[in-house]
């Protein structure tokens, strides 16, 4: 289990405040390559996790050599980009895919087993802030030394098929990924290990449980 720090007195949009919060934070790997030997390519991944009550506070920083960022609005295919993602299980059920590009781009969902996937509304997705050190405009592929940090501050509501007011005290499942689908070099990393035969993060089975502190 991950236990997560409680931080008060942030405000989210204030990022270099929120960047001197992170550095007290012990971080995680995102280094599982489940399916090496079709994609055995491994970019260098890790993220960091607090939150203020009112929300959960989630860094990751990326190393790699092949970056790109082509879609353009949120709710699109981002995983195609050079993407990190959360998914959150606030219960047995159900869970949300929080998936951001590199430039911060969105797609948010809600899913239940047997059913269809529940999109995130504008006001949802507008809820959750975003900061990236990368400019917000898409291009192409990038192949270098490529370097970037992306922030989420992610509010209990955006879990919008629940009645959350505070992570305070909440205990959660989760994995965390890093995906590039449609890049020279695909890859598909996780915090925690999923076991099948095809690329699938879509598989609650395999997230762990984190602590959120009171």
């Amino acid at each position: 289990m991950l236990e997560v720090p409680k931080i008060t007195g942030i405000r989210p949009n204030d990022w270099e405040v929120v960047d001197r919060a992170f550095d007290s934070v012990e971080p995680q790997r995102i280094a599982c390559c489940n399916w090496a030997d079709e994609y055995p390519y491994t970019p260098d991944v890790r993220f960091r996790m607090f939150h203020t009550g009112d929300y959960l506070m989630v860094r990751f920083d990326v190393a790699e050599r092949y970056t790109a960022a082509r879609v353009e609005e949120d709710n699109g295919r981002v995983w195609t980009d050079s993407c990190v993602e959360i998914f959150i299980a606030p219960d047995e059920k159900t869970y949300y895919n929080f998936e951001t590009s590199c430039i911060g781009r969105m797609l948010l969902g809600a899913h239940r087993q047997g059913e269809k996937t529940v999109p995130a509304s504008a006001e949802v997705l507008a809820s959750v802030k975003r900061h990236t050190s990368l400019p917000s405009t898409p291009f192409e592929e990038r192949v270098g030394d490529n370097r970037w940090h992306a922030v989420l501050a992610i509010p209990p509501q955006a879990l919008f098929l629940h009645d959350i007011r505070q992570w305070s005290g909440m205990e959660i499942r989760a994995n965390l990924f890093k995906c590039g689908d449609n890049l020279s070099h695909p890859h598909f990393l996780s915090w925690r290990p999923i076991r099948t035969e095809k690329p699938n993060f879509h598989r609650p089975e395999f997230f762990d449980h984190i602590k959120l502190a009171k």
